[in-house]
């Protein structure tokens, strides 16, 4: 798959938020291009902490709030894992998702369309499937 020229990622980013009837802010611009820098799956903290790095003034209360619209806006999804923090992830493409539970890395985990047998009538349209275990990096340092 073909990555997306910076003009053309904008006007993706403009055109998904338009139609929930959201446009496109510096703030909204800003999370956004913290969620798709580093997708390691980042706390609404850590966004937080990121994003302040290039916009200073940004609160956490706005962070909070592009988090929510590009949710909506079905730019990011929601990741829960257990009972942790809940984590953004900018891949809107069905797959599952790698916890280590050594080092709290979260990893994008691609999976057939048909991941599991569905009983006779029923039909997935979203799912959530995380799988715990070890990375490579620390199952060597065992």
């Amino acid at each position: 798959m073909k990555a997306r020229s910076h003009h053309e990622d904008e006007q993706h980013l403009t055109e998904q938020l338009g139609a929930t009837g959201l446009r496109l802010t510096p703030q909204r611009q800003q999370v956004y291009d913290v969620l798709r820098h580093k997708r390691d799956h980042p706390t609404a903290e850590e966004v937080f902490i990121r994003a302040k790095k290039t916009m200073p003034e940004i609160s956490h209360a706005t962070v909070y709030n592009c988090l929510d619209a590009l949710v909506k806006s079905g730019l990011a999804r929601q990741v829960t894992l257990d009972r942790g923090a809940t984590r953004y992830c900018p891949n809107m493409h069905e797959h599952g998702h790698f916890h280590c539970d050594a080092c709290g890395t979260v990893f994008d985990v691609d999976l057939p369309a048909q991941a599991m047998p569905l009983p006779k009538g029923f039909k997935a349209e979203h799912f959530d499937i995380a799988i715990h275990g070890v990375c490579p990096d620390c199952d060597q340092k065992k």
